[in-house]
């Protein structure tokens, strides 16, 4: 006699949602990521010892510092891991560029992939799918597809796009 077992499918890799706000209980007025359960899954502070005003660091919801990003002097954006700025530390820079009046893009070069050739990794613009004209910045959804690229790049991107005027 034969045993049937159910045959499941394999496992899929599935969207994350984030949603990302400065009203979650518990930031005092700094971001946060949630998740659809209200789970803090990153925050941001505002590195307020610093003298430059252009600091933002991405805590895990431990408050684990885990990519720093600054603004350097050239009106690009650096990310280091962990709660450092030190060379060897560096993740990614970070150039924005205004496509339209009211489409900002991000050009990610990839640290391990910087070569003498000047072309991104990749590009990335958060009105990509969104069809509108503004798109209110005080509270979204954030939707990560699967794929290689970790969350805590994709979230201090949004940090970059957000405060990096």
């Amino acid at each position: 006699m034969a045993s049937w077992a159910p045959v499941y499918p394999a496992v899929v890799p599935i969207p994350v949602d984030l949603f990302v706000s400065k009203k979650h209980p518990g930031l005092n007025g700094d971001l946060g990521f949630a998740d659809s359960l209200g789970n803090i899954v990153f925050k941001v502070n505002f590195d307020k010892s610093s003298k430059s005003s252009f600091k933002r660091v991405l805590l895990d919801a431990s408050g684990n510092p885990l990519i720093t990003v600054f603004r350097d002097g050239k009106g690009s954006w650096q990310g280091f891991k962990g709660g450092d700025n030190r060379e060897e530390d560096l993740i990614f820079r970070v150039k924005r560029t205004v496509k339209k009046l009211t489409r900002t893009e991000l050009e990610v070069f990839l640290v391990g992939e910087i070569s003498r050739v000047s072309t991104p990794d990749f590009k990335t613009s958060l009105m990509y799918k969104l069809h509108q004209i503004y798109a209110r910045r005080s509270k979204f959804r954030l939707t990560i597809f699967p794929g290689s690229v970790d969350h805590s790049l994709i979230a201090s991107l949004i940090v970059i796009f957000l405060y990096g005027q």
